[in-house]
This record gives C-alpha cells, structure tokens and sequence, in this order.
C-alpha cells in the first residue's frame, strides 16, 4: 500500500503543445495525441486521461525523480523531433477531502527534450477531464515518495 505524499500546487499555464492548444503546425493534434500509441504499443495505456497535461506549479518546492512506474527510452514519435526519453509516475489529483482521482505526472526528460521545458517546481499531469479547472486555481496532489520525493 502506498504512503502518499500530499502537496498543493496552483495550477499554471503551460506551453500548449502537449494539447494542441499551442496550434504548433508541427504538432495539430499537440504532441500528447502523437505520442500516444507509442506508450499503447510498449504497454501503456493512456485512453482514460484527457489528452493534455496540468501544470501544477508546487514552488517553492521542488520535485526529484526517484523510480518510475514507466520509463521508455528512445521514442521516436514525430518525423520533425529528435526520439525523447519519457518517465510516467503515479499520482492522485485531490479536488476535496472525498474526491481523489488517478493520475499520472508525465515527465519528458529533459537531457533528451528539444524544446519547451518546463521549471522544476512545475508537475505536467495527467488525469480524467475535471469539470471547472482553471488558471490560478489551487489543486492538491499526491505522490508516490518511491517515486518522486519532494524537496
């Protein structure tokens, strides 16, 4: 049984590509679509999240890698972008104190990512759509330490 570690963030803007929202013509579906059945084909499943991240900034604290539940090296999943290196760990979104909904933060590697990185206290997170979620908001989550801890 896990021992979740909680922390609260606030909910930033981010670069609007893993969405689409971005409206990079590179990437119209944005890149989260494209990558997708790469995850699906080596066994990772990803249907039941909406197709964007939520960047959670939890500044003034910072996040270091530990273990990953997945890790795939080497994805090559657009013609006009290098392969990247993808690490995916478990979390639970906290909309109130009975509300807890899976998660998983999704975290290109940097060392392999060509572009758009983010600040190391920001978590890209993936969960089922949340009706009402918007900038500014206040949004708690919790973490495997096994796989993340916080500092």
């Amino acid at each position: 049984m896990t021992a979740w570690v909680y922390v609260l963030g606030k909910v930033i803007r981010g670069h609007g590509v893993a969405s689409g929202q971005a409206k990079d013509p590179r990437f119209p579906e944005g890149t989260l679509q494209m990558q997708v059945p790469m995850f699906a084909a080596q066994g990772l499943c990803l249907d039941a999240y909406f197709p964007g991240t939520i960047n959670v900034s939890i500044h003034p604290k910072h996040y270091t890698v530990r273990q990953a539940r997945h890790r795939f090296r080497q994805v090559k999943w657009a013609e006009n972008a290098p392969p990247e290196d993808f690490s995916f760990f478990d979390c639970r979104v906290v909309l109130d104190t009975a509300q807890r909904l899976p998660g998983l933060i999704y975290y290109p590697h940097p060392e392999t990512k060509p572009e758009h990185f983010q600040d190391p206290a920001t978590l890209e997170v993936l969960a089922p759509f949340i009706r009402g979620l918007s900038y500014g908001m206040t949004l708690g989550l919790e973490l495997d330490p096994k796989q993340l801890t916080l500092e």
